[in-house]
């Protein structure tokens, strides 16, 4: 399943560098940082039949915490999220025509109980600890030349705190980023 979403960031890196140039750093870092609240990644490749959806958000964006799940609300908010993220077909708007059915899915974050990765160094550098919450799928589409575009909108729907997902996208008419909000949920092929 990572075979094609490995490549996706040395593909991206030219698309990166030149969005980064006339991007306007309004924000207060400067730079998009790896963990920012309100904001999520979303890496879409379609190769063939074959579609792929990486998503990488702060589990404040889903969940609205970031710490152990401890109490029971806590716990039950947490499972609730899991539900929701085991169904793409519900978060991720796809042409019906399409014909798209989930094949694989791996969904990661030490709220779910996964150890937390070797290379997070966020609690050394802000002293607390930030928890992401990561889904990757895999579907095959019978038609995926009617694979216009996805939409988001039911995204942001079932996850409100999102307020932007920063998209990478690869598919047969080439790569692009987009930075997607509610209001504008959709990113063409």
């Amino acid at each position: 399943m990572r075979r094609l979403l490995l490549a996706l960031p040395f593909a991206l890196l030219p698309l990166a560098n030149a969005h980064a140039d006339d991007h306007d750093h309004d924000h207060a870092h400067g730079t998009l940082g790896a963990h920012e609240h309100g904001v999520a990644k979303l890496n879409v490749v379609l190769d063939g039949n074959t579609l792929e959806l990486e998503l990488d958000s702060p589990a404040m964006n889903l969940v609205g915490f970031e710490h152990a799940a401890n109490s029971d609300a806590d716990k039950a908010k947490v499972a609730a999220v899991r539900q929701q993220l085991e169904q793409p077909l519900k978060l991720f708007g796809l042409p019906a025509a399409a014909g798209c059915k989930e094949d694989q899915q791996e969904l990661e974050s030490p709220l779910f109980g996964d150890a937390p990765k070797a290379d997070d160094d966020d609690e050394h550098e802000h002293g607390h600890q930030h928890s992401d919450i990561g889904a990757h799928y895999q579907l095959t589409c019978t038609n995926p030349d009617k694979l216009a575009q996805v939409d988001l909108a039911p995204l942001f729907k079932a996850f409100p705190a999102t307020q932007k997902i920063n998209v990478q996208l690869i598919g047969p008419n080439g790569q692009k980023g987009v930075e997607t909000t509610p209001a504008k949920a959709a990113v063409a092929f």
